[in-house]
């Protein structure tokens, strides 16, 4: 196991109160640089997803009575951080999900701003706040022009879009949400009610017979629930039919799930997803702070309605700081946190090759998830399982950064090889469909997906 890999391992069990002697199950290979960044995604991924395959297994332990090995390879690791890019579905090409609005802009100020315009009620924002209605990338770096950087990333904010100004390391340091972000774990798992001893019910995989509710979107949330799913947990995945997707990469998140459509603002709506609460064992959701509990579904009542249950939030900033009820993705916390500078030219920031925050912060949902499902089976008790892509984002930067001659000669993916041995081929409702195989390699219950990722809304919202 390299040193790089542990040390991240350990500080994860350490998050959760795990024992480091968890880590002696599992065997790691590989090292970084697997792709040209100088951040250790390798290290960073290996480690999550580790940490996924230990809580698996003390999960089947406490079933069984018998202990297993995990095996993690770094190269693949890193391929999972950007796992949408190895899909390749049958047919027409499918349409880019990126629109070509987002992306970085230079302001008035010389400052870079990134504006995220891959759902049309933030591209629509975007461009209502700079005062255009063109949809010309030209027209709109005129507009952006006009701005000084941060009065544009505070009025797009404000408006409901979703930006961010490109800051330096050492600038986001002294910002206050850096601040508020450090005092957070990496991992919280809190008891919030009680409940009596719940022992995992009998099954031939780690997760058989737990039900999730999944109620998240685009990367982070929904790569939860399919690590969830691929040790055996049934999903379902709802959806409300009016808010913006990601198109045909809903595949990517979509293995081993069910997907249903509720629209909460309905009563209808809402009292069916109440009833689906009443049989599940875990409610995963990464609606902004406080959205949730407007319609009561927070975890207070989530425990109240269905005592024992799983409750797990991912935000983008933290329950704490100025900024905890802000929007944000993956590029919006590299760009605002100073890893965008880190990764350019020194004139234009550039963004990792992987979406290494998003892919990252889920693996540590699913092993928060396991772990308070352990707890439950021993102790009882409803828990809290918190994660916010910010946080996730420091403990990459901790990580340390490769020197720029390490990645003079590193190529810009895998080998076709490579590609070939770590992908796997499933019959979707949309045709055949090449994608990763799940990484973590178990020694007794092999991970698999058992249903083939749908297009969202194919089933009616009930347990099947």
């Amino acid at each position: 196991m390299t040193s790089a890999s542990l040390t991240a391992l350990n500080e994860i069990l350490d998050a959760a109160g795990l024992s480091p002697d968890a880590a002696s199950r599992v065997c790691l290979s590989g090292d970084d640089p697997v792709f040209p960044t100088r951040y250790r995604i390798g290290a960073a991924g290996a480690a999550a997803i580790a940490a996924t395959g230990i809580a698996a297994a003390q999960l089947w332990e406490l079933r069984t009575g018998r202990m297993q090995e995990v095996q993690i390879n770094v190269r693949a690791a890193a391929a999972a951080l950007r796992s949408a890019r190895y899909m390749k579905l049958d047919g027409p090409a499918q349409p880019d999900p990126m629109d070509p609005l987002t992306g970085f802009y230079p302001a008035a100020d010389g400052r870079w701003v990134y504006l995220h315009c891959n759902f049309p009620n933030h591209r629509d924002r975007a461009l209502a706040v700079v005062g255009i209605t063109s949809t010309s990338k030209d027209d709109l770096a005129a507009a952006v022009a006009r701005w000084d950087g941060p009065s544009l990333e505070d009025a797009l904010m404000n408006a409901g879009g979703c930006a961010a100004l490109t800051r330096s390391e050492q600038e986001w340091g002294l910002h206050s949400q850096a601040a508020a972000i450090k005092s957070l774990p990496l991992v919280e798992i809190i008891r919030i009610g009680d409940a009596p001893a719940q022992p995992l019910p009998d099954g031939p995989r780690p997760l058989s017979a737990v039900r999730v509710l999944d109620l998240t979107r685009v990367l982070a949330g929904p790569t939860c629930a399919r690590t969830l799913a691929e040790h055996g947990a049934d999903v379902l995945k709802i959806m409300a039919p009016h808010l913006p997707h990601s198109g045909w990469l809903e595949f990517d998140t979509g293995l081993g799930k069910m997907s249903a459509y509720l629209d909460l603002r309905d009563s209808s709506g809402a009292a069916t997803l109440r009833e689906l609460v009443h049989s599940a064992d875990v409610f995963s959701q990464s609606y902004r702070p406080g959205a949730l509990e407007h319609r009561g579904f927070g975890p207070g009542e989530l425990a109240a309605l269905r005592p024992g249950i799983i409750c797990i939030e991912l935000s983008a900033w933290g329950r704490e700081g100025p900024w905890h009820e802000r929007r944000g993705f993956d590029t919006i916390v590299q760009t605002a946190t100073g890893m965008a500078m880190v990764s350019g030219d020194g004139i234009k920031p550039q963004l990792m090759p992987v979406s290494a925050i998003d892919y990252v912060s889920g693996y540590l949902m699913a092993f928060g998830a396991m772990v308070a499902l352990a707890r439950r089976a021993l102790e009882g008790g409803s828990w809290l399982v918190r994660v916010s892509l910010a946080r996730t984002g420091r403990w990459i930067v901790e990580r340390g950064l490769l020197d720029r001659t390490a990645l003079s000669e590193v190529p810009n993916d895998l080998s076709p090889e490579e590609i070939n041995q770590l992908t796997m081929e499933t019959i979707t409702p949309a045709g055949r469909l090449r994608h990763l195989a799940p990484i973590a390699q178990m020694s007794e219950t092999r991970a698999y997906w058992a249903r083939p990722p749908v297009p969202l809304g194919t089933h009616p919202p009930r347990w099947l």
